[in-house]
């Protein structure tokens, strides 16, 4: 039987690979609701192809939006807009299948109202989960939600963990023999520049990862090591384990996605070439596996593999983010509020590569920590923070 689907973020690098998924089984899945912010000729091309019946852009690109599917003769499109509307077509009782891929702190209430509408949710978008872990993972047991990761690294966590891992007790410790998440990085387009050449480095180069084709936002959270920051975060909340239990790894070779290490000295990988359709199609189709077009992993061609430890003096964005995990209460938000704010004033040519830790810094020195138990805390917390990084721009 055919399932619907609802793309949040269509138009980004990962809402284009589950196009591919969806493209490639059309028996399997159809395309409900697609969502996008500014690239509307896109939401066009796509709205041509895939005929969904609701499309999702911000108030002031409806009209753009209505113009130019009246003009393709594709008037049975109903359009929302805002966040509204992104909460509606996330619930939707015509959805089965919601793909979270909105960047940053925005996906935060559309992923979250479909964990409550108890959805099949792929997560791709880090920040929800970084923002609000406690809170998303009680409403995902609580209103019996399926919430499976699309990032590379926590679908090969989820891969290599045992079937029933998240049936046992959440208590901050690893369970039924595992001892070590290992979560691999590339370490990104600087891995091997020093702390001098840092300090010159800039957006062009910084977008440039070497492995992954992503946008710009988390290419620079990748240079700075910041995106691995979220994902250890995002890692102790999806699979309940405190953050020492979690060790970066680094490999720039992209192949293994990450380890699980067991009590009996097992290390299980998962390998793969770096595509995100193989993590896409797992998370759709579990406990299942279907096609993709993804070439197997030649093993003669990548015949050496590395690992090393994240230098944390260059990349202190990864330290920031383990110690907030630690701390825990609003700590994360605050990381990710300043992070967001500090990547946009870079990417601006604002501010210099090496500014953004210490801006996530310095905010999170002046932004009282307290208990993320509400929604407005985290919400609030979220906006002052912004407002703190903004004015460190400006002084």
């Amino acid at each position: 039987m055919s399932q619907t689907v609802c793309i949040l973020g269509v138009t980004g690098s990962i809402g284009q690979s589950t196009l591919k998924i969806l493209q490639q089984h059309p028996e399997q899945y159809s395309l409900f609701a697609v969502t996008a912010y500014s690239r509307i000729d896109e939401l066009v091309e796509i709205c041509k192809q895939f005929r969904p019946k609701v499309a999702v852009v911000p108030s002031s690109k409806v009209d753009e939006l209505q113009k130019k599917l009246q003009a393709e003769n594709l008037l049975d499109i109903e359009i929302l807009q805002d966040e509204a509307g992104l909460i509606k077509v996330a619930s939707s009782a015509e959805v089965d299948i919601v793909m979270a891929a909105i960047v940053g702190a925005a996906g935060l209430l559309p992923t979250l109202a479909a964990v409550k509408a108890g959805k099949r949710v792929l997560l791709a978008n880090k920040e929800a989960l970084v923002m609000s872990g406690d809170i998303m993972m009680q409403a995902a047991h609580e209103h019996h939600a399926l919430l499976l990761p699309v990032d590379s690294e926590h679908n090969a966590i989820f891969q290599c963990l045992p079937q029933n891992y998240f049936q046992a007790e959440r208590n901050g410790q690893p369970k039924l023999g595992v001892s070590q998440i290992l979560l691999t990085a590339s370490g990104g387009p600087f891995l091997h520049q020093s702390l001098e050449e840092l300090k010159k480095v800039t957006p062009a180069q910084a977008c440039k990862h070497p492995n992954w084709s992503m946008g710009r936002k988390i290419s620079v959270d990748s240079a700075t090591l910041m995106n691995k920051g979220l994902e250890l975060i995002e890692a102790c909340h999806l699979f309940a384990v405190e953050e020492q239990f979690v060790t970066v790894v680094v490999h720039p070779q992209s192949i293994i996605h990450s380890m699980v290490q067991y009590v009996d000295g097992s290390t299980l990988a998962q390998m793969g070439n770096p595509d995100m359709c193989t993590p896409i199609a797992h998370a759709l189709a579990w406990p299942e596996r279907i096609q993709t077009n993804v070439p197997a992993l030649d093993l003669f061609l990548h015949n050496q593999l590395n690992f090393t430890a994240p230098d944390l003096i260059k990349f202190p964005a990864l330290r920031l983010a383990r110690e907030a995990m630690r701390e825990g209460g609003l700590a994360p938000a605050i990381l990710n509020a300043a992070n967001e704010i500090a990547v946009e004033a870079f990417l601006k040519e604002q501010i210099s590569f090496l500014q953004i830790p210490e801006i996530v810094e310095e905010t999170l020195n002046q932004v009282e920590n307290k208990s993320a138990n509400s929604l407005e805390l985290i919400l609030e917390a979220d906006q002052q923070s912004r407002k703190i990084a903004q004015q460190m721009l400006t002084s």
